[in-house]
């Protein structure tokens, strides 16, 4: 298969999603050239049998495949105990504060974390200021001190985060939830890819020294939807930017 478009259909299954990357493969077995409104992925896309010779027929039996494949590999899932505190050594389990600092070493194009409340860890931080030097948009969901009531004391838990000027920090304002709600969740999410639930919040008691359990899910839909989902609070106003 030629270069170039080998290259255009994995650049558009992994931004476009297998669904659209089957409604271009229809497209090249018309022998469409354009699509109105398509983005640059799928133009590229569009463009490169025609470029290379590529039969029409045959390329959109490769988009297929490789949607396919796609579909196949996200279906596969993979989840494992996560722990924080003592362990029974005949029993394997991951250490919070390793997968946490982990999942942030490998986001490479986003990373949303959600927490009540939060305190400045080294070692996480110094994976956070990493990843934002290498270009990872990361945002944070945090309660707030109003939010929580009397539950929390000491500082807003978003100065935490005053160290990562590049973080885009949100939460749940007070005003816009049920009276006595919380912003409770713990969740940590890579590239739509990785899941991490756990009852840990940011605070070194939390990841290193607390009886806390999670479950890391890598693959599957799982990843994707909480990504969605903490999207469309954003979208719907029911998250606001601190």
């Amino acid at each position: 298969m030629a270069q170039a478009f080998h290259s255009a259909a994995a650049e558009a299954a992994a931004t476009l999603g297998t669904e659209e990357l089957r409604r271009l493969a229809r497209a090249v077995a018309r022998g469409q050239s354009v699509v109105h409104g398509a983005p640059e992925a799928a133009r590229r896309l569009l463009a490169a049998p025609l470029a290379e010779g590529v039969p029409a027929q045959i390329a959109a039996a490769y988009l297929r495949g490789v949607a396919d494949g796609y579909d196949h590999r996200a279906a596969r899932v993979h989840a494992e105990l996560v722990w924080t505190g003592p362990a029974a050594f005949d029993v394997p389990v991951r250490a919070t504060a390793a997968v946490l600092t982990g999942l942030v070493e490998e986001a490479q194009h986003e990373l949303i974390l959600t927490t009540y409340s939060a305190r400045p860890h080294p070692r996480l931080h110094a994976a956070l200021r990493a990843a934002t030097g290498r270009g990872v948009h990361i945002w944070i969901v945090v309660e707030t001190l109003q939010g929580a009531g009397s539950a929390l004391q000491g500082d807003q838990p978003a100065k935490a985060f005053a160290d990562l000027p590049a973080a885009e920090l949100w939460t749940w304002p007070a005003d816009r939830r049920p009276e006595g709600a919380k912003m409770h969740a713990k969740l940590a999410v890579v590239d739509e890819q990785t899941l991490l639930v756990t009852s840990a919040n940011l605070t070194t008691s939390g990841i290193d020294t607390n009886i806390e359990a999670g479950l890391l899910v890598r693959g599957g839909t799982a990843p994707r939807r909480a990504a969605e989902h903490l999207r469309a609070l954003r979208r719907d106003g029911l998250l606001v930017r601190l």
